[in-house]
């Protein structure tokens, strides 16, 4: 079974999805970015789907799922990398991926999470505001 890498920038996870999720993968992503949450104490999980071609229904409730996990653990998730194609895919399977917050690319993603911490005058600093 393949991994899905789980990167640390600073105080954040990249997950950037560059195979086919199957049941088995998806449980041991969900498991691995958990324990690295907690690991490392990050703030927010950008999830790179910029590979993904087609998206379903197990998808998409992946990406909540995750987006659900990571919250509990005070860390938001932003999902980068959506082309227009999944986009309407999701729209039209009616997923809305509540709690999921979506960036075109990693940079507008990585700023989400600066702003979030502006707005709710986090204690947490950024390699930008060090």
């Amino acid at each position: 079974m393949d991994r899905v890498p789980v990167l640390k920038l600073g105080d954040i996870l990249i997950v950037s999805i560059q195979i086919d999720l199957q049941d088995q993968s998806v449980l041991a992503l969900q498991e691995d970015l958990a324990d690295r949450v907690v690991a490392t104490g990050a703030r927010g999980v950008i999830i790179d789907i910029t590979a993904v071609e087609i998206v379903d229904s197990f998808i998409g409730r992946m990406l909540a799922t995750i987006a659900s996990i990571s919250r509990m653990l005070d860390a938001e998730t932003i999902v980068v990398g959506m082309r227009p194609a999944v986009a309407i895919t999701l729209v039209e399977l009616g997923l809305s991926l509540g709690g999921v917050r979506t960036a075109l690319n990693l940079e507008k993603g990585v700023a989400l999470l600066d702003q979030r911490d502006r707005r709710g005058g986090g204690t947490r600093t950024t390699a930008a505001t060090r």
